[in-house]
């Protein structure tokens, strides 16, 4: 059975320092998962292009099709890194956006790996401070190391060995998790609170 990893990603720009480092999380993950002896291949959904999409599913309640894509991508997934840039100490609001409109329960238990870009060092506490309290609400798993990159880590004068340590490292912790939670149970919620409903109905034995 091949494991299936969706990466979000929401850099605003082209080329993306967040599409970077999402690229680079992507590639150590299935690096880790290869050595572990699972296969397992990935999908990305970028934001930026989706941007109207989700503003006009915010406003009227009914995705377009290319966001109904972008839904079933990370629904059908076993595993997710989710990469944003940061502002003002908390991430985007595209990507808080885009988890606004995703379907309930979509991420409910999965394991998710969080990454985050920024100018400077001083933002990094939105792994901890926004990232990782938003996707805990939304009832997902949460790999307990996380990574952020700010723009001297891309530098030409930074030989880049301090971020490449801390993108292994993450990965490795997130390739045990995901293979410690197994295959990924979609949950559709009506179909599973009607079953449950049903099953509470059902009389007990006389």
């Amino acid at each position: 059975m091949t494991t299936t990893i969706a990466i979000i990603t929401g850099g605003l720009r082209e080329p993306s320092s967040t599409r970077l480092l999402a690229d680079r999380l992507e590639a150590s993950v299935l690096r880790e998962l290869a050595a572990a002896g699972t296969t397992a291949e990935s999908s990305f959904v970028e934001l930026r292009p989706l941007g109207r999409a989700i503003i006009d599913a915010m406003l009227s309640g009914f995705p377009t099709a290319p966001l109904e894509e972008a839904y079933e991508t990370v629904s059908a997934a076993d595993g997710v890194i989710a990469v944003t840039p940061a502002f003002n100490a908390s991430f985007s609001g595209l990507f808080k956006s885009f988890f606004d409109v995703l379907p309930e329960d979509a991420l409910s238990d999965m394991p998710v790996l969080i990454g985050a870009t920024g100018g400077t060092e001083r933002h990094s506490l939105v792994l901890e401070h926004a990232l990782r309290p938003m996707f805990s609400y939304l009832h997902a798993i949460v790999s307990p190391r996380g990574v952020y990159a700010a723009t001297d880590d891309f530098g030409s004068h930074n030989t880049g060995t301090g971020l490449a340590d801390r993108i292994s490292r993450a990965a490795a912790d997130y390739a045990r998790l995901v293979q410690g939670c197994g295959p990924h149970h979609r949950r559709e919620a009506l179909t599973d609170d009607v079953a449950a409903m049903e099953q509470l109905l059902q009389p007990g034995p006389r």
